[in-house]
């Protein structure tokens, strides 16, 4: 008996010995348990896979080799990177975590884009590849956390970062790609460029301005600005009424919640105070059509006030928004001299800003010993502070609409102004008047085309370019605009005649969307009142 005891037993132990070898090829079948958390990047991957055989998408063949380009990009690191957590038994998993700071400027920005869109339908037909960049956003961020660290931090972060970016900057359909390409910096930026301070290691850019800020120094360099909308994205947001008035409602909230009102009203108050010192010294405005333009508006409330990328203290915000102020005005005009275009202001100067935190922490102690400062330092609850600068802010704006120097017409928008000041040889004038006719021309005004053909072929206020000026001669000659066709035929004069009222439907819209729907009475009664067409005035005495 004890024999075939022995003889069951090592039986057994033979048969454990056999299958003890296979269990560890088994187990290394399935994942480690922690790396099922990569299936939520290859399900968003896929999503935006999806996206691609959408019309919008489809309808360009360039655009969809965008998406499948960044959906590739995204795939391929995707399996490294499970690859090589697989071999090192490694985990990964999500942190929950859902910031004021994040959602609530989303919801912000997100009615920026919808008030906006309602009056310029081509940021509604912009929606998809807006979703398409979150999706890349969201799947980018998480891998690159993955690829270097254990925990991925799921919230709406990538939300204020997109909705910035794109409420300053698009690349056209046929160079998408570049859009990815900025998304992925400006996550790149924030996570590799950073420094000490207050103790911890924090980005040093906002990432939204660091991407925007690059790109634009590219765009430049390059002379490309073609290839994007920045420019239209610029003089569109005027087409909404009352743009002025919503940013500032909207810009409310912000400050409610993040106290970021110094920042923003220092930067107002700078900039309206410099401007209208230009005026008064030239008689013309600094800026071509308003005292802020109204996409420097929108920066001064929605692009430099990030919390994380500004001063702590309230002296800090001040000089921070005062000099955000600054650099946009000296940037305006170097911009302009160098013959770049001049939008790009508002989005160079938040990274030059950015680097300046740390000497501007520095600078505020020294501030705060002077005894001046010490005298007018007021010692109120963070909150209620707050709460005072909004009503010093509420009380300034209100001025500036008072004045008619927010939503009202100003006296850029009238083009017999320019005239006027060109013929007076005031500064900057003329070449005012060149971009305001090249603007409308470009919007179909025949007169417009005619006012330019007439300069490039005198060469009195611009250089003289006979080839130019046919350019715009036929253009205008095209539209129905008889003395165009004459000067056509006639290159050794110029002939001129008033508007139509086809053209002052575009000439008078003040910023607006044009005037198609005016009846002819009210229009010359508009171009004689508040723009002060002597032909118009003709008009209506004779028609009275």
């Amino acid at each position: 008996m004890s024999a075939a005891r022995r003889r069951r037993r090592w039986q057994k132990d033979q048969e454990r010995r056999v299958q003890v070898p296979n269990q560890p090829s088994r187990q290394s079948v399935d994942p480690p348990p922690g790396l099922h958390v990569l299936t939520a990047p290859a399900v968003l991957t896929l999503i935006l896979v999806v996206l691609s055989f959408l019309p919008r998408i489809q309808s360009n063949f360039n655009l969809t080799i965008s998406i499948w380009g960044a959906a590739i990009v995204l795939l391929t690191w995707l399996i490294l990177l499970y690859l090589k957590l697989r071999h090192e038994n490694a985990s990964r998993m999500f942190q929950t975590m859902l910031r004021p700071q994040h959602y609530v400027q989303a919801l912000v920005q997100l009615a920026v884009f919808t008030y906006w869109g309602w009056h310029w339908r081509p940021v509604y037909e912009f929606v998809t590849l807006l979703a398409a960049q979150l999706i890349f956003a969201y799947v980018f961020d998480m891998l690159l956390a993955w690829s270097r660290r254990e925990t991925y931090t799921l919230g709406f972060g990538p939300f204020p970062i997109i909705f910035s970016i794109n409420l300053f900057l698009w690349f056209r359909d046929d160079w998408f790609y570049l859009q990815f390409l900025m998304v992925g910096i400006g996550f790149l930026g924030k996570e590799f460029v950073r420094w000490n301070r207050e103790g911890r290691a924090v980005h040093i850019f906002n990432p939204s301005a660091f991407s925007l800020g690059l790109f634009s120094l590219v765009l430049i360099a390059t002379g490309t600005t073609s290839l994007t909308w920045g420019q239209e994205i610029a003089s569109t947001l005027t087409l909404a009424p009352m743009i002025y008035l919503y940013l500032f409602l909207l810009g409310l909230v912000v400050m409610y919640f993040f106290s970021v009102t110094l920042v923003s009203g220092a930067a107002a108050i700078v900039l309206f105070g410099l401007s209208a010192f230009y005026t008064s010294l030239t008689g013309v405005p600094y800026f071509l059509d308003s005292e802020i333009p109204a996409a420097v508006f929108l920066g001064l409330h929605l692009l430099v006030t990030d919390p994380s990328t500004s001063p702590r203290s309230q002296a800090g915000k001040l000089v921070f928004g005062g000099l955000y102020g600054v650099g946009v005005f000296g940037l305006y005009t170097l911009l302009g001299a160098y013959g770049a275009p001049t939008f790009y202001d508002k989005l160079l100067a938040v990274p030059l800003l950015n680097l300046s935190v740390r000497g501007i922490d520095s600078l505020i102690p020294v501030i705060r010993r002077s005894r001046a400062i010490r005298l007018w330092r007021l010692d109120l609850a963070p909150l209620r502070l707050n709460m005072i600068h909004m009503a010093v802010w509420i009380v300034f704006f209100g001025s500036m609409a008072v004045m008619g120097k927010a939503d009202g017409m100003h006296p850029g928008d009238s083009l017999p102004f320019w005239e006027q000041a060109c013929i007076e040889d005031r500064p900057t004038a003329c070449n005012r008047l060149i971009q305001l006719e090249a603007s409308y021309c470009g919007d179909n005004s025949a007169w417009a085309c005619n006012e330019l053909g007439g300069h490039y072929r005198q060469g009195d206020i611009v250089g003289s370019d006979a080839d130019l000026a046919l350019g715009y001669f036929s253009r205008a000659c095209e539209l129905r605009f008889q003395p165009a066709c004459v000067n056509l035929l006639d290159i050794e004069s110029f002939r001129q005649a008033d508007p139509r009222a086809l053209d002052l439907r575009l000439l008078l819209r003040e910023g607006g969307s044009n005037l198609m729907e005016m009846a002819e009475p009210e229009l010359y009664e508009r171009a004689c009142l508040k723009h002060d067409w002597d032909f118009a005035c003709d008009k209506v005495v004779s028609t009275s």
